[in-house]
């Protein structure tokens, strides 16, 4: 009993400390102290790891800030981790609708219906729906060949062959949202604007820059190409700005979601 006493002695101020910054960094919030608030939730996700929630108050500073790119990054990461967090989905809908660049549509109209789909819920979600589902599935093969009634049979085989439809269907989706939520070649810019070359190095003239992209844009990373002998860009990366554009950025100007 002592041992045990003195091991919650020694973990209280953790505890303390730990909800002694979160105080804080909501106090500084509430006081558009954002600068301090954004420090304060950077502190804790380093010490104490990462949330949706703490990555949703983060987003909030920095978009206080006029920090869109950061904000937008905050907002897709906490939605990693909690695709039903409807605040930070609201949120970044918000920032988005507030960006410079409209690029065009990315891959295809099915596949952008089946990633919105999923990524409303977690993998966790649908691979427990698809569980549920099967046992129904499993339930509707027992009532059909164990019961003698002709409605329970009809029953038992029509609410099956749903269930396993169904089943296969949240089979996907889990499937779905997880890779969605482990892709690292999502990536958004963080610097005001920036120029994308055709090349893989910083245009020489304007015969050679692609395009002129703003902060908060979201692009998908394809290839990156590295120059040692470059000092002011040493890395590239080849990404798809949307179906009919692509080019290389400057890695220094994007962050991986």
């Amino acid at each position: 009993m002592k041992k045990i006493l003195s091991l919650l002695m020694l973990i209280a101020p953790l505890f303390a400390g730990a909800q002694s910054l979160f105080e804080q960094a909501d106090s500084a919030y509430t006081s558009d102290d954002y600068a301090t608030a954004a420090q304060l939730y950077t502190q804790i996700a380093e010490t104490d790891g990462t949330s949706a929630p703490l990555l949703y108050n983060l987003g909030n500073c920095f978009y206080r800030m006029g920090r869109n790119g950061m904000a937008i990054l905050m907002y897709e990461r906490a939605l990693r981790i909690d695709p039903s967090l409807t605040e930070a989905r609201e949120n970044l809908a918000f920032v988005n609708s507030r960006l410079t660049d409209r690029p065009g549509e990315r891959g295809t109209f099915l596949g952008n219906l089946l990633d919105s789909t999923a990524g409303h819920y977690s993998s966790d979600f649908w691979a427990w729906t698809g569980v549920v589902f099967f046992i129904l599935t499993i339930a509707g093969i027992v009532i059909y060949i164990f019961t003698s009634s002709i409605p329970l049979r009809k029953t038992g085989f029509f609410g099956g062959l749903a269930s396993i439809i169904i089943c296969g269907v949240a089979v996907f989706f889990a499937f779905r949202s997880a890779s969605a939520a482990t892709d690292t070649e999502q990536a958004v810019i963080l610097v005001p604007s920036t120029i994308l070359s055709t090349a893989p190095r910083i245009p020489a003239d304007r015969s050679l820059e692609a395009m002129l992209l703003h902060e908060g844009t979201r692009v998908e990373i394809l290839d990156s190409v590295r120059n040692p002998a470059d000092t002011v860009a040493p890395l590239w990366l080849d990404v798809q700005v949307d179906n009919t554009h692509r080019a290389w950025i400057n890695a220094r100007d994007v962050e991986r979601i």
